[in-house]
């Protein structure tokens, strides 16, 4: 379990607050009120929670909305000769409003901020994913420097259906030869099966390898 510092903020207050995360489940508590679930845009209340403490908070779906969640998320910065140096990442996630004609969201997004030794970058904000985010902050990276994180590993990848904002990257450590030979769609999907948990995009175990250009479907 880790803890995110965390800015909760709707159109009734800012609120400081952490988010508590055990690699697959977030839980954040804002106003009293305990909201959990695996991704941003999936945050619905735990069970049991007051009903009279829900009315200042806007759902769509059962889900949480109509705010922004800004955490800090300590993001190391692995190093040309191997060794690494710790960095922090700010994400702020706004949730937009509820759309009543097409269902989901009015607007959704993601920005990126990473402060390191070296600097500090910015994502552009107009994907929506932290896949595409975090890939745009490792582009603007000195030479030889890489996010050391999920998203940067040999051996993950999304499927080929698509994903959800954050946390749906599939980890096949535990059939890495396997995955060394995908190329394609057809690939992976003959090795689906075998992965080895889903992971956030941030997590990082004992058996991260830089990924390189052409790495699997993903690339």
């Amino acid at each position: 379990m880790v803890t995110w510092a965390t800015i909760y903020r709707d159109r009734f207050d800012t609120v400081n607050t952490t988010i508590r995360n055990d690699g697959h489940r977030l839980e954040m508590t804002v106003r009293g009120i305990v909201f959990a679930g695996t991704d941003f845009d999936l945050l619905s209340p735990a069970p049991d929670q007051p009903a009279d403490g829900l009315s200042s908070f806007t759902m769509c779906q059962g889900d949480l909305c109509s705010c922004t969640i800004e955490c800090t998320i300590p993001l190391p910065i692995a190093l040309a000769d191997g060794t690494t140096t710790p960095a922090q990442l700010r994400a702020t996630i706004a949730l937009g409003d509820p759309d009543p004609e097409r269902g989901g969201l009015v607007s959704q997004s993601v920005s990126l901020a990473l402060s390191t030794a070296f600097g500090d970058f910015h994502s552009a904000g107009d994907s929506g994913w932290f896949e595409d985010e975090l890939i745009e902050l490792q582009s603007k990276l000195p030479d030889g420097l890489s996010l050391k994180a999920c998203i940067t590993c040999a051996f993950s990848d999304y499927s080929p259906y698509g994903h959800g904002l954050f946390g749906d990257l599939a980890c096949f450590r535990g059939n890495k030869a396997a995955y060394r030979d995908v190329r394609s769609k057809g690939d992976l999907f003959r090795i689906w099966d075998t992965a080895t948990e889903f992971v956030q995009e941030t997590h990082l175990c004992s058996e991260h390898a830089r990924r390189r250009p052409g790495t699997g479907y993903r690339g």
